[in-house]
């Protein structure tokens, strides 16, 4: 098995399969400002040690100092393994002269025989390009530092401004064992950060872009939700989980959806559907089934109110609110926090309010959609109950769910929508589709009162 250096960042590590390939070469690549520089010192304090420490080398790219200055604003830089000479930061740039590479080659070979470092980090690697005197003075030289590296048993970590399609075409891809690409993409007019794996020789990893943000932690990454099918079996809990509506549990028959089913709530602006949501979350919590509402809709102040005007509480409830913003939202960060409340919180049911939002966070139906059957998947397998909210524009006979054909991903779908009735507005419900169980698709009317919903006769819809 291949042994590996961790990064400190366990989601990370799970893209890598585990973390950089140790002994061997690993490439970082990326444009300008992508973190290139953060997620090598991050490797290089996480993995340094008194016996076999790191060595942290700069080129041509940026001044020592400076590296060091914004290095000590981040949490993973740690202050006390520089002191005692755990990490240790040098300035090849210092040894450059006329005989230019072969001073670095003799200048390295130095530290490898004098420091037995675990791991070299060279920034920026690109720099040598610079004062190679042409193309096969770089490639000799190129071998030198490798044969120097593969004796001295040592990791390194060399990173470079370039982006992918220049990275494929230098030298250093042929030679590293490993490559990461970091890109800053613009979707819209938000800026988005991805990783990609481009290479890890004799290991699996993730695939795809993965989102990451850079904080004061270092890198948070947020592996791509792309599950593959599992068509293993697991066991499917016989309850049902009432909805929260008396007389709609009796229209789904039996006492509601069956427990660990998905559901999508369909219907126009103003008409019930986070109402429903909530009835559906509060007859949870009661039955000891704990609950999140994860909306881009309303904040948790404005819940807080809405909640209170039927006589529900929020504070102390098992009700959890998971609120975010559109605004500069990363799709899988947002589903990695819903993923960790769940857990923390031991949720059985889950409230999402909207889909709508949550593509317009994604910014790719591809995307959507492999995001939109990951999740569902996950909960399902897990026994966890899912309500879906989807607005759409129809207000009177709704002739669409979803642009995204998301219906097929649901056990159960709910229709709201207005009926007029001479000069008044009534509103309808429809069970249009339960899986495994029989019903009657009819056209139910319904009020909101103090007391929520509530469910009245069957309606005649004509034209």
């Amino acid at each position: 098995m291949i042994e590996r250096l961790p990064s400190g960042n366990a989601r990370l590590d799970e893209i890598l399969n585990g973390g950089l390939l140790k002994n061997a070469i690993n490439l970082i690549v990326g444009v300008p400002g992508s973190g290139k520089t953060i997620l090598s010192q991050q490797f290089a304090f996480r993995n340094a040690t008194a016996e076999q420490p790191a060595l942290y080398l700069s080129t041509l790219s940026e001044p020592l100092d400076k590296i060091l200055r914004f290095g000590e604003t981040l949490d993973v830089f740690d202050h006390e393994a520089v002191r005692e000479g755990r990490v240790i930061y040098e300035d090849l740039g210092q040894v450059l002269g006329d005989d230019g590479l072969d001073n670095i080659l003799t200048a390295i070979d130095g530290y490898l025989k004098d420091l037995r470092p675990g791991i070299v980090v060279i920034d920026s690697f690109r720099a040598f390009h610079a004062v190679a005197s042409d193309t096969t003075a770089f490639r000799r030289f190129l071998y030198g530092l490798t044969r120097l590296l593969s004796a001295s048993a040592t990791t390194a970590v060399w990173n470079a401004p370039y982006n992918r399609d220049q990275a494929l075409d230098a030298a250093e891809f042929a030679v590293a064992d490993s490559i990461i690409a970091l890109d800053v993409k613009l979707v819209g007019a938000r800026e988005l950060r991805v990783m990609q794996i481009l290479k890890l020789r004799g290991s699996s990893y993730r695939s795809g872009e993965h989102a990451y943000r850079i904080t004061q932690a270092g890198f948070e990454v947020f592996p791509r939700l792309a599950d593959v099918y599992d068509g293993s079996g697991y066991e499917l809990r016989s309850e049902r989980s009432p909805t929260g509506i008396e007389a709609l549990d009796q229209v789904l028959g039996k006492g509601g959806y069956w427990s660990g089913a998905a559901t999508i709530v369909a219907g126009p602006s103003g008409i019930g559907k986070t109402l429903m949501g909530l009835h559906f979350l509060f007859r949870g919590a009661e039955m000891g089934e704990p609950g999140i509402l994860a909306t881009f809709q309303e904040n948790e102040t404005q819940l807080k109110r809405v909640a209170e005007s039927f006589g529900w509480k929020l504070d102390g409830s098992d009700v959890h609110i998971l609120s975010r913003s559109v605004v500069d939202i990363y799709i899988d960060e947002w589903v990695y926090q819903l993923l960790d409340l769940i857990e923390k919180t031991k949720a059985r049911r889950i409230v999402i309010d909207s889909l709508p939002d949550v593509m317009t966070a994604a910014a790719d139906p591809t995307r959507f959609r492999e995001w939109m059957f990951s999740l569902t998947q996950r909960l399902e397998r897990a026994g966890i109950s899912m309500m879906m909210i989807v607005e759409v524009p129809e207000l009177f006979q709704l002739r669409r769910i979803s642009e995204q054909g998301l219906s097929h991903l649901a056990d159960n779908v709910v229709l709201l929508q207005y009926v007029q009735e001479g000069p008044e507005l009534a509103r309808a419900l429809t069970v249009l589709k339960t899986r495994a169980m029989h019903h009657h698709p009819v056209v139910h009317r319904y009020e909101i009162t103090e007391k929520g919903f509530v469910l009245g006769d069957v309606l005649s819809l004509t034209r």
